[in-house]
């Protein structure tokens, strides 16, 4: 039997059926009482509805993965987002989510600080916490309190979380070629990376742009590379790019060796059109965190400070600028969509700008 208390202003339905007990909250007697006896009748049909009482956080993000999945947009093994639902499951997964606070949450954040994340970084953490939350209790029908929104202030405040700080390191010629000579210096070194790392300062490729091209994926005749679902502020799924091979980029590629796909591989395709590429279909066939570990084992050995292999697509994009191309031009490279955020890539030289300057000088007669 169900049963109805007036609280305040609103009325509190709860049930006890079988062992079990869920409880909501109206604003009516006449909704409570309809409510309750539709988790009455679904527990006798030996349904199992969701008490919000009752949810963890971590059945949470397992309801989440399912949904997504369900929907077509199945979070991928590995990526960012698969990493950061592991993180908070690892934090939070046996917490009662009704009961997260600002205090909790802080925690947390102090956690991830100490670990070495930055603000930015931790503001995709609980941001991600909230998207779990708020829509996974409105697929499952509960109420939960939006601790993520509350703790902001908080968060802010202390200086947990916040926007990204622009990044502005470009490598130095002679910075460059140390790198060069370590690789040189270390041919047991993976041999593929110094072509990696001068299509990368051409061409303002990502990381996992790079690993992502197959041999399929370059158009010989106009020197150009698809990139498979580039990043993109709204869409990623089905976002193929195609993107100008700068410089020497081309033949760069094209050297790289070619190891066939086995016929075993290319058959079972034929039945399961969904199977993953083949490593050899891919042009560089070694893994992407291999390369960041040696790019940064070469900058240690060779004293080079405070240099990522990401920068190198800020040199790229910003090389671009420095040799006179316009917005679109370089956003066509780079696959930026908004030039507020190709902004924070472009790290001009004052010395090559005035060099540009002097150039645009007319004399008089």
């Amino acid at each position: 039997m169900a049963s109805i208390l007036q609280i305040g202003g609103r009325w509190r339905a709860q049930v006890r059926r079988r062992g079990q007990s869920i409880t909501k909250t109206f604003k009516t007697k006449s909704a409570a009482l309809a409510w309750a006896r539709d988790q009455e009748t679904a527990i006798d049909k030996g349904n199992n509805p969701v008490d919000a009482h009752h949810l963890t956080v971590g059945l949470l993000i397992t309801k989440y993965r399912e949904a997504r999945s369900d929907s077509g947009r199945a979070i991928p093994a590995k990526s960012n987002e698969d990493y950061i639902l592991k993180r908070l499951c690892d934090a939070f997964g046996d917490e009662l989510a009704a009961r997260l606070n600002t205090q909790r949450i802080v925690k947390f954040a102090q956690m991830r600080r100490a670990a070495g994340a930055g603000e930015y970084t931790v503001d995709m953490d609980l941001s991600k916490l909230g998207t779990v939350m708020r829509h996974t209790a409105s697929l499952l029908d509960v109420v939960l309190p939006d601790a993520v929104g509350t703790a902001r202030p908080a968060l802010h405040h202390l200086h947990l979380i916040g926007p990204g700080k622009k990044r502005e390191r470009r490598p130095t010629s002679d910075e460059i070629e140390k790198i060069f000579a370590w690789f040189a210096e270390h041919p047991e070194r993976e041999q593929a990376m110094p072509d990696l790392l001068r299509v990368a300062m051409q061409c303002a490729f990502r990381r996992g742009e790079l690993f992502s091209l197959r041999w399929d994926d370059i158009d010989k005749e106009q020197h150009l590379a698809l990139v498979r679902d580039r990043k993109h502020p709204r869409q990623k799924i089905g976002n193929d790019e195609w993107v100008p091979l700068i410089g020497d980029s081309f033949e760069v590629l094209m050297r790289q060796p070619r190891h066939p796909v086995p016929a075993s591989y290319l058959a079972r395709r034929q039945t399961e059109p969904n199977l993953p590429p083949h490593k050899n279909e891919f042009i560089f066939r070694f893994d992407k965190g291999t390369a960041s570990k040696y790019f940064k084992q070469a900058c240690d050995e060779k004293g080079i400070v405070d240099l990522r292999l990401h920068d190198l697509r800020h040199e790229a994009t910003s090389a671009l600028f420095e040799a006179g191309w316009e917005i679109p031009e370089v956003a066509a490279v780079t696959g930026h969509k908004d030039w507020r955020n190709l902004k924070r890539y472009t790290n001009l030289k004052p010395a090559e700008v005035a060099k540009k300057g002097r150039l645009r000088i007319v004399k008089s007669a």
